[in-house]
C-alpha cells in the first residue's frame, strides 16, 4: 500500500519505505511501517468517534508506560512512543485526524489461550501492571471516556437505545433485551460498591483481553500490555473481569451458535493465579469481588454490543449487519453459564487467594 504522509510526521529511525495494514482491531486503524534501516514501528490513527478528546489518550499513554520503564528499570516493560517531528507526541494531520507511533516490539499475541500457561502469563502481565501501577497518583490521569465501566449507565444507555430503535431492529433482539433487562441489579454491584468507599480506584488498562498481552516469541513469557487507549481511573476487578470474559470463554466473541459459549473454570483458576501472585497490592475486599468483575463486564460489553446493534453499529466494527446481535447473544450465554457456575468462581478464588497472598 502508497505509504501515507503521517508515518513521515514521527522522528523515526530512517525514512519510511513500506507500510501495511496490521492487526484486528475494533477501533483504531493500525498500520506497521517499516524504515530503509529496517526499524519497525507501529502507526494508529485514533478513532475520534470512540475517543472525543486524542491528546488526552496519548498523554495518559506516554504518562503511565514512562513511569512503568523509570519504576522497573527495563525498557521492554512498557511501549515506547515516539514525537512528532514538531516535539508532541499526538500528530493532528491536516483533515483533523490524530496519530501516534510507537516502537514495534518482536513478540506475538494470541486470539485465544494456547494452554493454561499462555492464559497465567497474562494473567501476570495485567497483574504486574496493577502491580507497578498501584502507587502511581491515579487522579493525574484524565477519564478518557466518562462512565466507560458504570455499569449502572450502560443500562441507562440501552434503555435509550431500545425506547428510539433508530435502526428498527427492536423486534429482532426481544429475547436479549429481556434477559439483559433481567441482570440489571446484579449488574450494577461494583458500581454501587465504588460508590460507598468499598473499593479504590486503581489505575487500569480497562480493555484486558488476550491479545492486548506480548509474549516472547521463543520462552512465551508475558513482555508487556499494549493497546493504552482506555488507561484511566477504574477498579481492579473490572480488568479481572475483561480478560476472563475474553480468555476463558470457551468460543470466539462472534460465535453464531450461542450454546457454544461457556466459562472454562480451569482457564479461570490459572488466570486468578496468575493475577494474584503479581497484584500483591489488592485489598481483600478488591479479592473477594473478582467473580463479580467477570460477570459483569460480561454483562456489559454483551449490553453494549446490543445497544450498538439496536443504534444502527455506531461504535463496533461489523462484518455484516447482525454482527453485534450475534456478538450480544454470545456474551449474555456467557453471563448465563457464569450465573450456573457461579459457586464454583467464589470457591476458587478464595482458594487460590488462600494459596499465594
Amino acid at each position: 500500500m502508497q505509504i501515507p504522509n503521517q508515518a513521515f510526521a514521527f522522528q523515526t529511525q530512517g525514512t519510511p519505505v513500506q507500510c501495511v495494514e496490521y492487526g484486528n482491531g475494533h477501533i483504531n486503524r493500525t498500520l506497521l511501517v517499516t524504515t530503509d534501516t529496517g526499524n519497525r514501528y507501529i502507526l494508529q490513527r485514533i478513532n475520534k468517534y470512540v475517543f472525543q478528546e486524542p491528546v488526552k489518550v496519548v498523554a495518559n499513554g506516554k504518562a503511565v508506560t514512562d513511569f512503568l520503564r523509570e519504576k522497573t528499570g527495563n525498557p521492554n516493560s512498557a511501549l515506547h512512543f515516539l514525537p512528532a517531528k514538531t516535539g508532541v507526541y499526538c500528530y493532528m494531520d491536516p483533515e483533523g485526524e490524530y496519530w501516534r507511533m510507537y516502537d514495534f516490539v518482536e513478540a506475538f499475541c494470541l486470539e485465544a489461550p494456547e494452554s493454561l500457561a499462555d492464559f497465567y502469563e497474562s494473567a501476570v502481565a495485567f497483574g504486574t501492571f496493577q502491580h507497578l501501577l498501584s502507587d502511581y497518583p491515579v487522579s493525574t490521569l484524565y477519564e478518557i471516556i466518562p462512565n466507560f465501566h458504570n455499569t449502572v449507565d450502560r443500562f441507562r444507555q440501552l434503555k435509550e437505545a431500545i425506547c428510539a430503535d433508530q435502526a428498527g431492529r427492536k423486534a429482532s433482539a426481544e429475547p436479549e433485551i429481556a434477559y439483559a433487562l433481567a441482570q440489571e441489579e446484579i449488574g450494577g454491584t461494583l458500581q454501587r460498591m465504588l460508590e460507598a468507599g468499598q473499593l479504590p480506584l486503581r489505575v487500569t488498562h480497562n480493555d484486558t483481553k488476550l491479545n492486548n498481552v506480548l509474549l516472547d516469541a521463543e520462552t512465551r513469557k508475558s513482555l508487556c500490555v499494549i493497546d493504552l487507549d482506555t488507561v484511566m481511573p477504574g477498579l481492579s476487578a473490572f480488568d479481572f473481569g475483561d480478560s476472563i470474559r475474553f480468555g476463558a470463554a470457551t468460543t470466539k466473541e462472534d460465535d453464531p451458535d450461542p450454546a457454544n459459549m461457556k466459562l472454562d473454570l480451569a482457564r479461570f483458576e490459572a488466570y486468578t493465579r496468575g493475577f494474584l501472585t503479581a497484584a500483591t497490592a489488592l485489598t481483600d475486599k478488591e479479592v473477594q469481588v473478582l467473580p463479580y468483575g467477570a460477570l459483569i463486564m460480561t454483562l456489559e460489553v454483551g449490553i453494549r454490543f446490543l445497544a450498538d446493534y439496536l443504534n444502527g453499529d455506531v461504535y463496533f466494527r461489523t462484518a455484516y449487519p447482525e454482527h453485534n446481535l450475534v456478538r450480544s447473544r454470545t456474551q449474555l450465554a456467557l453471563v448465563a453459564d457464569m450465573l450456573s457456575k457461579w459457586e464454583q468462581m467464589n470457591e476458587i478464588v478464595a482458594q487460590v487467594a488462600k494459596e499465594v497472598r
